[in-house]
């Protein structure tokens, strides 16, 4: 590919749910596309160790950074780090389409640096309250995409998933919204479609 792979940078806070979607993306689509992932995580590899576990992606498809204290810098101020990544799976897979970027878990002002991700998804979760999407901060409101995670938990959490849908739509506007309940595999396809309509891949069958 001339321009390289199509990079799709995954955020959000802590258990939101952003492994659980870069497990259920790749498992939906490594079979149509060349794909890999970068993980970040601050001290540890755990979220790359869970992608492997998964046995969705070939283990040399599947790069984990350690970000050091604060996670957001490697997403943004200084994306180095995740770019040496992309460029050495770039070497290593020459046919690569896709690179999905997981960010280490931060807060709602947390966004990707442009250099770094062509479209940006970003994962809040149902139990975070139903106060999360008024809160707005650039990752939920300015995302190419938003998904809203564990809506199966609504009824148990005391948050109204209608109420919750239409907050995050108004702070969004025409920005699109996806809601999800990933582990029981609802919304997933959808950010596939998302990712291969707005990102103009071409996958097999």
């Amino acid at each position: 590919m001339m321009n390289g792979p199509l990079r799709v940078g995954i955020g959000g806070p802590v258990g939101a749910g952003k492994t659980t979607l870069t497990i259920e993306l790749s498992r939906l689509l490594a079979p149509r596309l060349s794909m890999a992932v970068i993980t970040n995580d601050i001290y540890t590899r755990e979220d790359a160790e869970a992608l492997m576990r998964a046995q969705v992606l070939p283990q040399d498809r599947v790069r984990g950074v350690e970000t050091g204290g604060c996670p957001h810098t490697a997403i943004r101020e200084d994306a180095s780090i995740n770019l040496a990544a992309i460029a050495e799976l770039t070497s290593a897979l020459p046919d690569l389409e896709l690179v999905l970027i997981e960010s280490g878990g931060d807060n709602l002002a947390a966004t990707f640096s442009p250099e770094l991700a062509d479209l940006t998804i970003y994962v809040i979760d149902t139990a975070a309250g139903q106060d999360i999407p008024r809160k707005k901060g650039p990752g939920l409101a300015r995302s190419d995409l938003l998904v809203v995670n564990k809506t199966d938990l609504a009824p148990y959490v005391g948050v109204d998933a209608d109420l919750l849908e239409s907050d995050a739509r108004a702070a969004r506007g025409p920005r699109p919204v996806v809601m999800a309940a990933l582990r029981h595999g609802k919304g997933a396809e959808d950010v596939a479609e998302f990712i291969i309509r707005e990102g103009g891949l071409r996958p097999r069958g």
